[in-house]
């Protein structure tokens, strides 16, 4: 029997090996290509990617891949007749299923941690090649473009030669009025260690909206601005971007915070009642506060879903390999892909908008946190149905 064992397992092994570098190297390229131009990276700068996106990727492919390879393997075995033999030596089918499940759940685990690793340390990763890249970003978009804006600042320049912008026109806010600076050439600074722009200007004017102009000729003028780092901006914040270990710190501190706001407002009711102080009492002070409050407490439910779901994603891979392997061995095809789509339509269609939408009612609130869990239940459900008819196959 171990020596069955063996053979299964070195089979998934194998063709699960070779379908995950195709698939992931395909995922990879694509989320290159994607943040190389939503970014404007160098192609230099978009290697250093490369170990940041992989957890990302994997984390995607690993769950199909498993699926594909169990309904290679167990389909092909079916159509060869070796499943017959086994029976035929008294052997039951299910043992044939053993290794499969054994190694999807290792599996499930290590895409658990992958969930957990690709949003904490590889999202950091890319934020911080694209924040330290910043100015070769602005002078490459600058070269190509003449042009070059974010969330701080805007540059229209009339070429660029070397590290030199010649004549540009900067326009950014400060203290709240429009800002234009125009001059004969400037120089950009990326300071990513303290999180700033510097644009340094020389022989030119500046433009205060409402307030006048000021000349600086034979001068030289720097003006900073924070990095603008766009989608990354407070993702550390973001529960969906957070490790698993600064959760449960994260729901305490959610807690205490939600705890000590209702104890402050039933103080001021209290104290608004007994003075008599009605119109206080139903003023728009009250509404501010229950925003607040209402703001904190979603944060709480999003705190709360988090594990949840990344538990969920991770053993999806379990669940596809308890559809996917019994039923591949009782279709008997040999074309693997046939049994694949069979398996992986029912889960696009049913699988993950169960979990889309168990996740998106959690973090509302409106159902326990464990709901994310709904799909993966129907999915187990299955699978033991077909787990069991195959035993009695």
């Amino acid at each position: 029997m171990r020596l069955i064992h063996r053979y299964i397992l070195f089979e998934l092994v194998k063709v699960f090996t070779v379908s995950l570098s195709v698939m992931t190297l395909i995922f990879i390229l694509v989320g290159l290509v994607r943040e190389g131009r939503e970014q404007g990276l160098e192609p230099t700068q978009v290697l250093q990617l490369v170990p940041f996106i992989l957890p990302d990727a994997l984390r995607y492919t690993v769950p199909a891949t498993i699926l594909l390879a169990a309904c290679m393997v167990y389909g092909r075995m079916a159509s060869s007749n070796e499943i017959t033999a086994l029976k035929s030596l008294g052997v039951s089918p299910l043992q044939a299923l053993w290794p499969s499940f054994i190694f999807a759940f290792l599996l499930s685990l290590t895409t658990v941690w992958l969930n957990d690793f690709a949003v904490s340390w590889g999202r950091a990763g890319i934020r911080r090649v694209v924040v330290e890249s910043i100015e070769e970003i602005a002078y490459g978009m600058l070269r190509t473009q003449r042009s070059y804006s974010s969330q701080h600042i805007s540059i229209v320049v009339k070429r660029v030669e070397g590290k030199r912008l010649i004549q540009p026109l900067i326009t950014f806010v400060a203290n709240g009025s429009s800002v234009t600076m125009s001059s004969e050439e400037a120089e950009l600074r990326g300071e990513p260690e303290k999180g700033l722009f510097t644009i340094i200007c020389r022989n030119g004017m500046i433009d205060v909206e409402g307030k006048g102009r000021m000349l600086f000729p034979n001068d030289t003028i720097e003006r900073s601005v924070p990095l603008d780092q766009g989608r990354f901006k407070n993702e550390e914040e973001h529960p969906a971007y957070m490790a698993m270990y600064a959760i449960p710190p994260a729901i305490e501190a959610a807690e205490k915070t939600i705890a000590l706001q209702q104890d402050s407002s039933a103080a001021k009711a209290a104290l608004q009642l007994l003075s008599g102080d009605f119109a206080t009492l139903t003023g728009e002070e009250w509404g501010s506060e229950d925003i607040l409050r209402d703001r904190e407490v979603q944060k709480l439910h999003r705190l709360e879903t988090e594990p949840y779901r990344r538990w969920s994603n991770g053993f999806s891979c379990l669940c596809f390999v308890l559809v996917g392997a019994p039923l591949a061995m009782r279709l008997r095809n040999a074309d693997f892909l046939t049994t694949f789509f069979m398996c992986f339509m029912p889960i696009l269609v049913v699988y993950y908008p169960l979990l889309a939408l168990g996740v998106d009612q959690a973090k509302a609130g409106r159902v326990p946190s464990y709901a994310v869990w709904v799909g993966n239940v129907l999915m187990f459900a299955a699978g033991a149905g077909l787990v069991y008819r195959v035993r009695r196959y």
